[in-house]
């Protein structure tokens, strides 16, 4: 049958929704007012900002556009919009920091001494079922040619949401025009920070802390020479159909400081694609270049967070090539209500981890590719951080009383482990209905060089279940009673470098999901079951050739969800998941074909453990 795949890095954008769930539409206030950007605009004393107008040319106060946002949010912190009302952001490209348009005269702030000091004002605060609104022209319609806001001159932040309550941020590009990443430890790249001029770069995309309720979507932030968002202290936070692509250290950095980064209430991330991160880009051509990491001074991580409490769900998402770790939720609280929720999710080639939870959890229908040597002689890369944290495909921390839940996912992967677990004897570990596919461990050197399937660290004393999995190729052939064990999965492709977790007619995945779960749907959100029982792994087979039979399988009964809603996130709209097309190398596109790490060079930079198999 066809293969699989999203379209190729970089993309024009996400597939743009113009249909957003119902629930985060919120009622527009009656007396909130309309004011508009314009590239043709005037200045504060010329226009008015309410009028979706050029200026005329002659007047003063005329019911026209400003030609900047800096006239919207002065840089003096004084905002000339209200709490609740909208911003609309022509076509174009607007310049944000030392030298451009609009700049206050009486800011405290931003002058030529403290250039990066130099960005708009936070958009003040909206209310409870009206937010303040920052929205690119053709929101409603598609967000076909989003406008573009572009950091110059250091500027630390291009968006600035400090203190920002009840806000909405969409349909906007937000760059800067420079290759370089601050910092690097290549010469050749690094920005210039210390003598003016400092060039067209910006370090943060968007910078947020202490802020509650706020819907980010449409949004395309790339090429920071930091990060795309640096934002922590948030309550209730939504992002919808985003990129973070391609910022030179990492992509969300939710460690804004000692004490202030723990967020709370539901954080939702929903069609995000966050790849690339750790990587600089060509600017003008979006193309990845000098990627680098923590051996060589860096970080890397897609989505990382200090300590942090929260209800997170990440779910209809790619997270690939990222110089660290993909998705790091690791750092949840667990001495407080903290849960985790995995859905869907593609994570592919990041040079660590690929997903790493701690707390209640439940991951399912993720298709989990831990492909962490993809950076080897790549780039700026050094060996060290190939394969960071032994490079288990999925890491899962569980807390006093807590369950992690592994449900239909297809995992594979070159690091020591496929799924590795801690905790405490009182802690639950439950894996169930997972294609569970060995690799060449590139971080072993002698023995069973084969990836495992299961490790608990440090003789963790967790309970760890396995039910209605199928193991394949994995260390020491592990394969606990009541799951199918040695029978080659029959997937569409089980190399690393182009694999495709498709079941082929006659898999043994094929209606032998054992253990019953409420779980309906798969990866693509095709119905589940589509035969007489669920298949094994992320992807439910669509054809009509029987499968043929399993073995060493024992049915069990149905189990609910570990937690009981999506954290307790609104209702999705069943439109606004990722589009999915077909082709023939799965997902990321054409992934060549990873550079493995001899095996001299692993046991050089990495010491053997034994191993507890649960």
């Amino acid at each position: 049958m066809p293969r699989l795949r999203l379209p190729l890095f970089p993309m024009a954008l996400l597939v743009w929704c113009a249909v957003a769930p119902a629930t985060l539409l919120a009622p527009v206030d009656a007396s909130a007012a309309t004011f508009y950007v314009r590239t043709d605009g005037g200045d504060e004393e010329q226009c008015n900002g309410r009028a979706d107008a050029a200026y005329p040319g002659s007047g003063t106060g005329q019911d026209c556009a400003w030609k900047h946002p800096n006239y919207a949010l002065p840089t003096n912190d004084n905002p000339r919009i209200d709490g609740g009302d909208t911003l609309i952001i022509g076509p174009g490209e607007y310049m944000i920091g030392w030298g451009s348009i609009g700049l206050s005269t009486r800011s405290s702030r931003c002058d030529r001494s403290a250039p990066y000091d130099c960005y708009p004002a936070a958009p003040p605060s909206g209310k409870p079922g009206a937010r303040t609104r920052i929205l690119g022209a053709g929101h409603d319609t598609g967000c076909k040619a989003p406008p573009k806001l572009w950091g110059t001159e250091r500027v630390d932040l291009v968006l600035n949401l400090q203190d920002a309550d009840h806000v909405e941020i969409g349909c906007l590009e937000i760059t800067d025009k420079s290759d370089c990443v601050e910092f690097h430890s290549n010469d050749a790249v690094r920005c210039e920070r210390d003598v003016p001029p400092f060039g067209q770069w910006g370090s943060i995309g968007i910078g947020a802390k202490r802020s509650k309720d706020v819907w980010l979507h449409d949004l395309n932030i790339h090429g920071l020479s930091g990060r795309g968002i640096m934002a922590g202290g948030l309550r209730d936070w939504t992002i919808e159909r985003v990129r973070i692509a391609a910022n030179g250290w990492a992509g969300w950095d939710g460690d804004v400081g000692e004490g202030e980064s723990s967020n709370d209430g539901d954080i939702v991330f929903r069609n995000v694609e966050i790849a690339w991160n750790g990587c600089a880009e060509r600017w003008q051509s979006g193309e990845p270049y000098a990627c680098w990491a923590q051996e060589e001074g860096g970080y890397g991580d897609g989505l990382g967070t200090g300590k942090t409490d929260g209800h997170w769900l990440v779910e209809d998402s790619r997270i690939h090539h990222n110089t660290s770790d993909g998705l790091d939720l690791l750092y949840t609280d667990e001495s407080k209500t903290a849960t985790v929720v995995v859905r869907r999710v593609y994570a592919a080639a990041n040079a660590g981890n690929q997903v790493k939870t701690a707390g209640n959890a439940l991951i399912e229908n993720s298709v989990i590719i831990g492909q962490c040597a993809y950076f080897h002689r790549k780039f700026d890369m050094s060996d060290g951080d190939m394969c960071r944290a032994y490079g288990n495909a999925l890491s899962v921390g569980v807390g006093p009383r807590q369950t992690a839940t592994v449900r239909h996912n297809t995992i594979t992967g070159e690091g020591d482990c496929l799924i590795l677990s801690g905790g405490p004897a009182n802690g639950r570990l439950d894996v169930y209905n997972n294609a569970l596919v060995g690799q060449t461990d590139v971080t072993s050197s002698d023995g069973d060089r084969r990836s495992c399937a299961h490790y608990s660290e440090d003789g963790s004393g967790t309970t760890v279940t396995f039910a209605g999995n199928a193991f394949w190729n994995v260390k020491d052939d592990m394969c606990p009673p009541g799951n199918i064990c040695g029978r080659e999965p029959m997937l569409a492709s089980i190399d690393l470098s182009s694999f495709d977790p498709v079941p082929k007619a006659g898999s043994p995945l094929i209606d032998h999901a054992t253990h019953q779960t409420s779980v309906t749907n798969d990866f693509l959100r095709q119905a589940r079951p589509m035969g007489k029982a669920a298949d094994i792994g992320a992807i439910e087979f669509q054809g009509t050739q029987p499968a043929t039979p399993a073995a060493s399988s024992v049915p069990a009964n149905a189990e609910p969800d570990v937690i009981g809603k999506e954290s307790g996130a609104a209702p999705r709209d069943p439109q606004a998941g990722l589009k999915l097309q077909r082709a023939s190398a799965w997902m990321v596109g054409s992934i060549t074909a990873a550079s493995l790490i001899t095996a001299g060079l692993a046991a050089a930079i990495r010491r053997q453990r034994g191993r507890k198999v649960a």
